[in-house]
């Protein structure tokens, strides 16, 4: 095992990359009820599951014989790099693309216990059994057939992430100013309370929901917005306040426009990322997300 050529180990990279998306692909399908082409690339491969095989035979190598140390090196390995991986997407696209937060014995939503102690399993039925018909395929290929034949497989792989981490980008960009435009929204409600509750109607309007539902919110302003457009045709309200009136209307209508120009994706790739993976979550922009992915799901439906 540790005599393995660079292009054995990126034919092990691959191969198992290619097994974890069907895995994960087939079952969430059956789940969804419909194809879901699983993960953060477009092609048939799932790299976390490619990483984890080769990091299972990796920390399996001084322990050969060692049932006991393969099992707690698989159940270490394995696990840590899914929370660094985990971590490390979070930060930069502010998604989660797997989330175990309702598992018992979780950490952080990244990992947890029963994942931890079925890996260890994996790494033992992997390098004891699984492996082993693969490892005796690829030793039988010819270099002048393996090569090339991984190299054509890495150039497409790395378009594939690269435009798929483009896409991510992107998405978390849309996450941003969607939560941005949201909260634009909150301020003008809050500032259309003041003035009807100003004008003699309830001053218990004017509380700012955080967790308010977009589209709850949306009906708020616009009936808060009907409130003061009477007033207004009753000259009841001073002329300073009809001005800021106008303004906020405007300055609404103007985001509504921003918000369903964001929310109207376009791009297949960012379509393909929201769709194929529908259990990603976004702790602090819950909401926006599940707006981004509704949008995403109404363009496949039509």
């Amino acid at each position: 095992m540790s005599e393995y050529t660079i292009s054995q180990w990126l034919f092990f990279f691959y191969f198992y990359c290619f097994i974890g998306w069907c895995y994960e692909s087939t079952y969430v399908s059956i789940r969804q009820q419909h194809f879901v082409n699983r993960g953060f690339m477009r092609g048939p491969f799932l790299p976390l599951y490619g990483s984890g095989a080769i990091i299972m035979l990796i920390v399996s190598l001084p322990f050969k014989g060692n049932l006991m140390m393969i099992y707690i090196a698989g159940c270490v390995g394995a696990t840590t790099l899914e929370f660094l991986t985990g971590f490390v997407m979070e930060r930069l696209f502010r998604m989660r693309y797997w989330d175990y937060s309702k598992q018992y014995f979780n950490c952080n939503g990244y990992i947890f216990l029963q994942a931890t102690l079925l890996w260890g399993f994996l790494t033992i039925f992997m390098t004891q059994y699984w492996h082993k018909p693969i490892e005796r395929f690829a030793l039988a290929v010819p270099a002048k057939v393996m090569d090339p034949m991984v190299s054509v497989v890495t150039l497409i792989l790395v378009i594939d992430f690269t435009l798929s981490f483009k896409t991510a980008l992107d998405l978390r960009n849309i996450l941003l100013k969607v939560s941005q435009a949201k909260a634009d929204m909150l301020r003008i409600k809050k500032r259309l309370d003041v003035l009807v509750a100003v004008n003699g109607e309830d001053r218990q309007m004017f509380k700012l929901d955080l967790e308010i539902k977009t589209d709850e919110l949306r009906l708020l302003i616009e009936e808060r917005l009907e409130q003061l457009r009477a007033k207004a045709s009753n000259s009841e309200l001073l002329e300073s306040a009809i001005e800021e009136f106008n303004d906020l209307k405007e300055k609404y209508h103007i985001n509504l426009e921003i918000r369903s120009r964001l929310l109207n994706i376009k791009d297949s790739f960012q379509r393909a990322m929201l769709q194929g993976n529908p259990y990603m979550v976004s702790e602090k922009f819950r909401d926006t997300l599940e707006d981004m992915k509704e949008a995403a799901r109404k363009k496949r439906n039509k």
